[in-house]
């Protein structure tokens, strides 16, 4: 829920549709960072937003059958981005409270960095769908400022 009505019902404009594989991780990183440049996204959260990108898109790789699908949208004030797999999908009670390694923990950095650098983070098992394989990592941050080409296409 934010202060313009809950996220869901807001009006969304589709900046980046992408399935990816660890060969095209490279070319997703620059896509979501111009992406972000094109609707005002200033640093350093765009490069925290990118890097969380990155890691929740590596992840999906590594541990959900090698590959995933990304979708980035303007959601009103904020940026917002879906990684999708089909592997065996997880929750966030999978996610360190402490930085990993510091309680312990080797795994979940990534998901750790993403979840503190968000604005909006959210789990959903199968996607949000009962019964569905995979998971759906829902990362969003604010921006601040206007969009810097007002006439912005959808980078398919």
């Amino acid at each position: 829920m934010s202060e313009d009505g809950p996220v869901e019902t807001r009006a969304a404009a589709c900046l980046l549709k992408r399935r990816f594989t660890a060969r095209l991780l490279p070319q997703l990183r620059l896509l979501v960072e111009e992406c972000a440049v094109r609707e005002g996204l200033a640093e350093p959260r765009r490069g925290e937003f990118v890097l969380a990108v990155d890691e929740i898109a590596g992840n999906a790789v590594e541990h959900a059958g090698g590959s995933g699908r990304l979708v980035l949208r303007r959601v009103g004030d904020e940026l917002e981005c879906r990684i999708s797999d089909s592997g065996p999908g997880f929750s966030e009670t999978v996610i360190p409270e402490l930085l990993p390694g510091l309680d312990g923990a080797h795994n979940g950095r990534g998901l750790w960095l993403a979840r503190l650098v968000a604005d909006r983070f959210a789990v959903r098992a199968g996607g949000g769908t009962p019964g569905a394989r995979g998971a759906e990592v829902i990362l969003a941050v604010r921006v601040r400022s206007e969009p810097t080409s007002p006439g912005r296409a959808p980078v398919r």
